[in-house]
């Protein structure tokens, strides 16, 4: 089972994303676990303050390294858990590391907020540095989420099906082949003939070819790797 511990100022943001569908389906066959803290309740505070202004000024404030540190060695313990912080500055989130974090029995998630995190939180308490795209959101809450999504449901069992995860995007470095449901003529717009015929090789060919028009056509760096 892989166990995900989110460490957030915002925990009330998580029920609606983590109680549903896959990811609660993975939690009550108990092949994942996720848990949310507060991070305001590890800090020294009396008003349960987290951030301060950033030395050598700015705008914005900083979220401080105290409650962090607390936070992780409270819920770490003695356990291996991989201490995970998210942050644009990070490694990009890709499939091949989603696969590579499913292979682990625990994480711990920080999510930043505000101007930022202390630098000393991501160089001496995180193990690693993730971020999901080359853009800026407003904490690292919906960053989090991406993250137990993306790798919960490489767990095995989480699943229905295993053999769902084996033609998926990014799979040897292609894009998904387009999908198609009945009806087979839909207000004119038809589904390629291909998929009609019930020869299983025909099928996988086209499939194939779509895999590599659709790669070509909107992610070509992907198709250079596969190539």
């Amino acid at each position: 089972m892989l166990r995900f511990d989110i460490i957030t100022i915002f925990p009330a943001m998580f029920a609606q994303v983590l109680d549903e569908s896959i990811l609660k389906r993975g939690q009550e066959k108990k092949k994942i676990a996720i848990k949310v803290h507060d991070l305001r309740d590890f800090t020294l505070d009396k008003h349960r303050k987290v951030d301060d202004r950033p030395f050598g000024g700015g705008p914005g404030m900083v979220m401080m390294p105290q409650p962090f540190f607390a936070a992780v060695k409270k819920i770490k313990g003695r356990r291996k858990a991989k201490v995970i912080l998210t942050s644009p500055s990070g490694e990009p989130l890709t499939q091949k590391k989603a696969k590579q974090l499913a292979k682990l029995k625990d994480i711990i998630l920080l999510c930043g907020h505000y101007e930022g995190v202390d630098e000393r939180v991501q160089s001496k308490l995180a193990d690693e540095t993730i971020s999901i795209g080359d853009y800026v959101l407003t904490g690292g809450e919906l960053a989090a989420m991406v993250i137990v999504d993306c790798v919960a449901r490489l767990v095995p069992g989480v699943l229905g099906k295993a053999a769902s995860l084996k033609d998926e995007s990014f799979e040897g470095n292609l894009l998904e082949y387009p999908q198609y449901t009945r009806p087979a003529d839909f207000q004119g717009m038809k589904v390629p003939k291909e998929l009609l015929t019930g020869h299983h090789q025909d099928i996988e060919h086209w499939r194939q070819a779509q895999s590599m028009v659709r790669t070509k056509k909107s992610r070509p760096d992907l198709l250079r790797k596969a190539a």
